[in-house]
Parts: C-alpha cells; structure tokens; sequence
C-alpha cells in the first residue's frame, strides 16, 4: 500500500514539472510575440492604422447620404412620380492597383459580364496618370437594385464548405479577386404613367431641381436635405465613424383624378388625330389637328382641378425628346436656340401660361356682372338688328345679316348675341365693367399652385373708349387665359363663391403624416346667390335650346357656352380661337369643363361644335365615372361626334373593347396625315383578293365604300 503511494505521489511531481515547463515556454513566447507587437506599433503603428482606416472606409469617409425626393399621387392615391433607388457603380483604382497581377483581369471580366462596361476603359482608368491613385471613379450610373444584387451574389463565397469545395479553388480565387467596386446610393425620379398629366406634373433634373409643374412649384416641398457619413480618427487613433441621416422630402397628394385625367387626354389625342388630315398643314411638319387642344376640369365647389391637358404632350421620364411635336425633319434643322425653344414650346402649360382672346365663353360673367350691379334685371329686354354702328365702325352680330329681334337676357345667352351684349356693356358703362372683371380676378393672378402663370391684359379706364368696351363685352379686345375663365365662371354658377383654383390638397411626411392640409379657399364673393341661379338658367336655356346644343349629354341637365374668338394680329389673321365652357347637373353643379380648340385644322374654324363635341365626349364618361346620376328622363343614349368612332369607351370597353363595331376611323386612313386610298378587300388588307374570294368588281352591286367613309372623312373636314 504504502509502495503504490510512493509511486502516485513520484508521478504527480514529474506531471508537474513537465506543466510547469510547457507555461513558461508558453510565457516565454507570448511575451516574445506582445514586445514584438510592441516593437512594430512604436514604429510603424501609424502607418498601419491610417491603411486600416482608408480601407474600412473608402466607401463611407466624409460620404453624402442621398435623401429621398417626395411622391406626388393622384387623389386617390395612384403615383406620378416617385423616386426609386439607384446606385452609382464606382471603382476604387488604388484597391486594384495594390496587387494589378491578381486583382485587374477578373475585375474587368466581372465589370464587362454584368454592366457591360468595355475592359479598355477599366484598363486607362486603372493605369492613367489622373486616376490611377484614386480611389472614386464612377463606371456606371442609375444602376438597379437588381443589377447590383445579381453582381454581388456573383461573388459570394459560401460559409458551407461543401459549397465551398463545388464551386472549386479557381472560381473561389476568381471571386476573391474581384475587388475595388462599390455601390453608392442615389435616387431615380420616375413618372410610371409616362406623359399622364405632363403639363400639371413637370419634371425634375439630375439634381433634384426642377422649374416646371408641381415639381418645381414644390420643389423646395419635396426636396429634403442630405445626410452624411464621416470617418475620422478618435482619440488613440481608434476609428470612429458619425452618421448624420438624410431627411427625406415630403408627399404630394394632388387633386387631379387620374381616371378623368386619361379619359380627358384619351379624346384630346383622338381628337387631334381626326382633324389632322386637314387643311393647315406645312410642308415637312408634324401634323395636327389644331394649334393646341387644351381642357380643364374642375370641381365648381372647391376650385380642386380634376384634370388639366392640352395636346402636345411627352414622356416626363424622357422631357428632351421631341419627336412627339415635330418631324425628325424638322429636328434634324434646328439650332441650339431653336431647340430650345421648342423645349419650351413643349413643356409649357396652355391652361395657366397662354394669354388669348376668349370670346363669348365671358358672356355670362358679364350678365352676372350686370345683374349683380343693377345695370341691367331679369325682366330687361334687347333688341338685336344684326349689329351695332360704333363711330365710323359696324360691329356685327353673328346672324349677320340677319337679326335676332328683341330678346330677354336669358335669349342673349342662349342665341349668343354680340348685339345683346354691346348694349349690357353700354348700361354698365366702363367703369363698372372693369370693377366686375377684376372682381371675377381678371387682370391677376388666380394664384394656382403652378409656375408661370400669366396675368391676362385689360383695358384701363383711360383707354377704354365706346369701341373697346362694346367688343370686351362679348370676350374679344383683352386677354385672359384658361384658369381664369374657369375660376370666374365656376363663381358665377356655384352660388357666387370664387375659390381659389388649386391642384395640392395634402402635404404628407414619408411615414404618411399629414403636414398641411389645404383646404378650399374663398377669396371673394362677387355676386350673390340669386344672380348665380339666373345665371345657371340662362346657361342652360343655350344647352336646351340654343348655341351649346352639340355639347348635351343625354339623361344629363347641363349648362354651357359657346366661344368663337377672331385672332386679329397680322400673323394670325384669319384665324379662330374656338372654345366651350359647361357645366352639371344645371341647379347643383358638380363638375365644370372648359375646352379650347386653338386654330383647328379645318376649312371653316369658325364652328364652337368642335371643342363642344371633346366637351360631349369626355363628360359621356366622366359624369358616370364620378357617380353624378341622371336627373332628366330619356330614352335616348349619347351620340359622340364620327371623328370619335372606335375610341374606346369606358362602359363599351368591358363589352367589346371597343365602341364602333368596324374598326376606328383612324384603321381607315384618317386622322395621321391625308387619308390613304386603299382598294378594297385587297392582299395587303385581308390576305385574300377580290378575285380569290370571288368578288366582281364591276358588279352593281359591289360597294367599294360600304361604311360610307367617303361621307364620314366630308363630315370630318367640316
């Protein structure tokens, strides 16, 4: 017993000895391993922090956090712009050029296989005397998340070492010497409904500025502010990095409906189309179916712009391209200026920006004007003789040479009597007059929430003589432009209430907070409620029964006005400025409309049928759409004008997906340039000839024109 224990006791110490050995060697090397650390840190610790820090934050020293531009969106919620995020491919040449051997071929392969980037020019950036040492040169711009993340899952090396060992060692050494690329975070503005609302929306460029539409207007609303990254050196020389994070901008949500927005654009395009096989055209230029087609929708109650377009529209994403307003012809000629000018041309907003004579459309404001006044009562009578002798001067009557006799104030509007008007102007005499046109806020700003509006051109007292009155009394003689005439007659039929005309009614922040209501604002009254319903009355005599007959939507009590204004300057001499102006339901108005038709490309422009049958065709769907029923007994459906033929409609689309059962008058050869003479039933049309399918042409009874478009492309041109 005693020997075992001897024994134990002798293997114990000699365990111990031996651990005792094995930690001092141990100590021995650790203090060897930290004196040498010691050693390098006091002579080169410096220059090895300061690589560490370059390398850790090549990517994030002193770096800008991009903010995010705000949305606009329809007020409904559907987006118009919006900004996505994007990424700027940057290559850091000092990483690559550290080991050029190992590193510079796979990443140039890389560069070429996935971003298309020509090896030459990763090469001359990576040995070129300028950026060889630098460690920012941008590759690639507006790249993808996609595009980004597809690169990135190119090089990753799998944790699994199984993976790891499939891939095999040379495409693991591949992709570990894939190196100095990054990704820098930027933002894309999109506008997903392409030219939708161009006018109204605007765009912005590469930097977040903007001077058209709601994007500039707002701009410094849906900008916010950067944010950045710094990287520096603590105390110690420990890396320290600050993070000031970027504010983003605010939303936009508009008033306009992008529903009545595309129905109103869908008939101004069909429109345009129709006529631009007449008359006008120049040689070797874009043919259109007038000057411009403009038309504003809105709500009379709360001056919200349902929608608002003129033709001549583009793509917001890409604004510099011209080809939709001229030939390749014509853009191929132009110069830097003349370019520009034609971009100018382009993105310019018709509705708030283009002062012109606006004709009988201000009839019943000046009505309004004079009843409210006491110039003139209900119960006053006119007589029209066909015209009216100013000085040496005749100034006729539309019927000219005939007459429409005597005439209470409601025929004046319904017959659209310049005779009648002359002598209302009379009775308030000039003064007067000029009160109640700056009363209704023409002559200034209607303060819209868009850029460049024009203020319109009045007459002073001093200047307004007998002539100038008598022709400014039935809208010729000053200027006005589009949102003014509707905010005036919206107040002139809403009970006498002028709102302010806006297109923002809420500013949101990007988790959905509501930063700024904006409500309906009442500037003035300018007439009283009574007035407004004699007003509406008269209006809608001149739809029943009078000039506006072309714009009625069956089932539907309207009211409207007609405009047919002469352009008197030497340029435009000639020429018409043709417009209509309407409203419904008659004694509570819900939605008002204003269509102009700038010079149409007609023979005869002096026909207010023209913007009266856009006006028909788009209130046929938007009154529907907006849940405005019918409140007049009919058996009788709506009849749009031919040129509209085949222009789906929004209750025909679900049927058929279309509202003439042969085609669109456009599949016929009009609309897009002169119409085209095609022989029927040919190879080219059908696939089969006459004579394959047995038709005998000098048949009787063989109808080369058998839907009449003959007649159709006559009533067209008229």
């Amino acid at each position: 017993m005693r020997k075992d224990e001897s024994r134990q006791r002798k293997l114990t110490k000699k365990m111990k000895l031996k651990l005792a050995g094995v930690f001092g060697c141990s100590l021995l090397a650790l203090v060897s391993l930290l004196g040498g650390i010691t050693i390098i840190n006091a002579k080169s610790g410096n220059r090895y922090t300061q690589q560490v820090l370059s390398q850790s934050q090549q990517q994030y020293t002193n770096t800008t956090i991009p903010f995010k531009r705000g949305s606009i969106t329809d007020r409904n919620g559907t987006i118009l712009a919006n900004s996505v995020k994007v990424y700027n491919l940057v290559l850091d040449c000092v990483e690559i050029n550290k080991n050029p051997e190992k590193y510079k071929e796979p990443t140039k392969a890389a560069l070429e296989e996935y971003f298309g980037i020509d090896q030459d020019t990763v090469e001359d950036l990576l040995t070129g005397d300028d950026t060889k040492a630098s460690q920012y040169q941008i590759l690639q711009k507006e790249v993808t998340m996609e595009e980004k993340k597809a690169f990135e899952a190119s090089l990753e090396i799998p944790e699994d070492e199984e993976e790891k060992k499939a891939l095999g060692e040379e495409e693991v050494t591949r992709r570990q010497s894939v190196r100095g690329i990054y990704f820098e975070e930027n933002y894309k503005r999109i506008y997903p409904l392409e030219s939708l609302a161009c006018d109204v929306i605007g765009f912005t460029d590469s930097d977040d500025t903007a001077t058209w539409g709601l994007e500039g207007y707002y701009n410094s609303t849906l900008n916010g502010s950067n944010g950045r990254k710094f990287g520096y050196m603590g105390e110690n020389e420990t890396l320290e990095q600050t993070i000031i994070e970027a504010e983003n901008g605010k939303n936009l949500t508009t008033t306009i409906d992008a529903t009545i927005q595309e129905i109103v654009e869908k008939y101004i395009s069909a429109f345009d189309r129709a006529l631009s096989a007449g008359p006008n055209n120049k040689k070797n230029a874009k043919k259109k179916g007038a000057e411009n087609i403009a038309v504003i929708v809105e709500d009379p109650n709360t001056g919200e712009i349902l929608a608002m377009a003129s033709s001549g529209t583009y793509d917001l994403n890409n604004p510099r391209d011209l080809t939709g307003s001229y030939t390749d012809l014509e853009i191929a000629n132009m110069d830097d200026e003349e370019t520009k000018e034609a971009l100018f041309a382009m993105w310019k907003n018709y509705c708030v920006s283009q002062n012109y004579e606006p004709g009988s459309v201000i009839k019943p404001i000046v009505v309004a004007s004079a009843l409210e006044s006491g110039a003139i009562t209900e119960d006053s009578r006119f007589v029209c003789d066909g015209g009216e002798e100013i000085g040496e001067d005749y100034v006729r009557c539309a019927v000219y040479p005939d007459s429409h006799g005597v005439e209470s104030v409601g025929e004046v509007i319904q017959n659209s009597c310049n005779d009648g008007m002359m002598a209302i102007g009379r009775k308030m005499g000039a003064s007067l007059f000029l009160e109640y046109q700056s009363k209704f806020n023409f002559g200034t700003r209607t303060g819209i929430d868009l850029p460049s509006e024009e203020t319109g051109l009045l007459f002073s007292e001093d200047n307004m003589y007998e002539m100038e009155l008598a022709t400014s009394a039935f809208g010729q003689g000053f200027n006005c432009t589009m949102i003014q005439e509707i905010a005036a007659m919206s107040a002139a039929i809403n009970g006498g209430v002028y709102y302010q005309p806006h297109l923002v009614k809420e500013i949101t922040d990007e988790d959905g907070k509501v930063v700024k209501n904006i409500t309906p604002t009442i500037l003035k009254q300018p007439i009283s409620e009574e007035v407004s319903a004699d007003v509406r009355e008269y209006m809608g005599m001149s739809v029943e029964s009078g000039t506006s007959k072309s714009a009625k939507v069956k089932g539907y009590s309207m009211g409207g006005k007609t405009g047919t204004a002469e352009k008197l300057n030497e340029k435009e001499k000639g020429n018409y400025l043709v417009s209509f102006i309407g409203f419904a339901p008659l004694d509570k108005p819900e939605v008002i409309i204003y269509t102009v038709v700038d010079t149409p490309n007609v023979e005869e422009q002096a026909s207010s049928t023209y913007p009266q049958y856009l006006s028909q065709a788009i209130l046929s769907e938007v009154l529907p759409y907006m849940n405005i029923y019918q409140d007049e007994p009919t058996d009788e459906e709506t009849v749009l004008w031919e040129g509209f033929y085949g222009v789906p409609k929004m209750t025909d689309i679900i049927k058929d997906g279309v509202s003439n059962p042969y085609g669109t008058i456009l599949d016929q050869g009009f609309g897009d340039g002169d119409p085209q003479e095609e022989e029927a039933n040919n190879e080219e049309t059908d696939g089969i000839t006459n004579e394959d399918a047995g038709i005998d042409e000098d048949d009787a009874t063989y109808e080369e024109d058998a839907y009449g478009m003959e007649d159709l492309e006559d009533q067209i041109r008229r």
